[in-house]
C-alpha cells in the first residue's frame, strides 16, 4: 500500500511541493519514505524539518525509490530520464510524469520498454488537497494502479482517462483553475462597482463559487438545472445572464478552452 512506498519527487517545484504536503498530511505515511530533490533546496527546508529527505542528487533519489515523480518542465523530462536510467529497475519501480505534452511513447524512447509509466495532471488546488488529477498509464498492474490512485487521492480526487485526453485534461483541470479565478475577479470588480468594498466582495464571491461547485458535486446535476431555480420570470438573474450572453460570455469561455488546447497540440 501507499504507506509502505518510498517516493521520490524529482524537480520538486510548486506542484511537487503540493503533492509532498498532501502525502505528509496523511497520518499513515512516514515522512522518512519521501525524498525531494531540487537544484536549490532552500525552498524545501520545511519538508526536511518534517522528516523528509531533501537534496539535489536525482540519481540517488531515483535509485532508492519505489515511485518516482518527475516534476520538471517538459523539455527537461528526456534529459532527466537519461540521467537516472542507469539506476532504474523496470521490475520494481513506477515512473510518473507531471509534465504537460510529454507522451508515454516519448518517455519510452529513453526508458526500458518494461518500465511501468504514468502521466498525471493535478492542478494547483493540490495545495489544499482539492485537486482533480487525471491519470493514464502503461504496463501497470491493478495493485500499482490502486497505489497511484491513493497517492493522488491524498491531494484531492483522481480519475483514469485515455492518454489521448491528457492534453484536454490539462486545459480543463489545470488551466481551468485560472479561468475560474478570472471569472471570480470579474465578479469581485462588479461587486465593487455596485457598492461593496473589495474585501467584502471577495468574501461573498468566494463563498458563492464554493457553494455553486459543492451544489454540482453533491447533487450530481447539470448547471442549467440549478440555474433554472434562480431565474424567475422578469427577474434580475435572467436579465444579468442574458446580458452576459449578448456580450459573448459562454462563447468566450469555449473559445478560451479551445485556444489553450490548440496551444498544447502545437507543441
Amino acid at each position: 500500500m501507499l504507506s509502505t512506498q518510498k517516493i521520490a519527487i524529482i524537480g520538486c517545484g510548486n506542484l511537487g511541493s503540493s503533492i509532498a504536503n498532501g502525502l505528509l498530511e496523511k497520518e499513515s505515511f512516514d515522512a522518512k519514505n519521501l525524498t525531494l530533490t531540487k537544484r536549490n533546496t532552500i525552498s524545501l527546508s520545511d519538508f526536511e524539518a518534517r522528516g523528509a529527505h531533501v537534496h539535489s542528487d536525482n540519481v540517488m533519489a531515483a535509485k532508492y525509490a519505489d515511485i518516482i515523480l518527475l516534476g520538471v518542465k517538459p523539455y527537461n523530462v528526456a534529459p532527466l530520464l537519461k540521467e537516472i536510467k542507469p539506476v532504474l529497475d523496470p521490475k520494481k519501480q513506477v515512473i510518473i510524469s507531471l509534465a504537460t505534452g510529454i507522451s508515454l511513447a516519448e518517455m519510452y524512447e529513453v526508458l526500458d520498454s518494461k518500465t511501468v509509466t504514468f502521466r498525471a495532471m493535478p492542478n494547483i488546488a493540490a495545495d489544499i488537497q482539492e485537486s482533480i488529477t487525471c491519470v493514464c498509464q502503461q504496463g501497470a498492474s491493478l495493485k500499482q494502479i490502486e497505489i497511484i490512485k491513493q497517492l493522488f487521492d491524498s491531494i484531492g480526487i483522481t480519475i483514469d482517462i485515455d492518454e489521448k485526453l491528457m492534453e484536454a485534461a490539462t486545459v480543463l483541470g489545470a488551466c481551468g483553475i485560472a479561468y475560474v479565478l478570472r471569472f471570480m475577479r470579474a465578479m469581485i470588480q462588479g461587486g465593487i462597482q455596485i457598492g461593496f468594498d473589495s474585501k467584502t466582495a471577495s468574501r461573498i464571491v468566494n463563498q458563492t463559487v464554493k457553494g455553486a461547485a459543492e451544489l454540482m458535486i453533491q447533487q450530481n446535476t447539470h448547471p442549467e438545472e440549478a440555474i433554472d431555480k434562480v431565474t424567475t420570470p422578469k427577474g434580475c438573474t435572467i436579465v444579468g445572464l442574458n446580458e452576459m450572453e449578448h456580450q459573448g460570455f459562454s462563447s468566450a469561455m469555449v473559445r478560451g478552452v479551445i485556444a489553450s488546447f490548440e496551444k498544447i497540440e502545437k507543441k
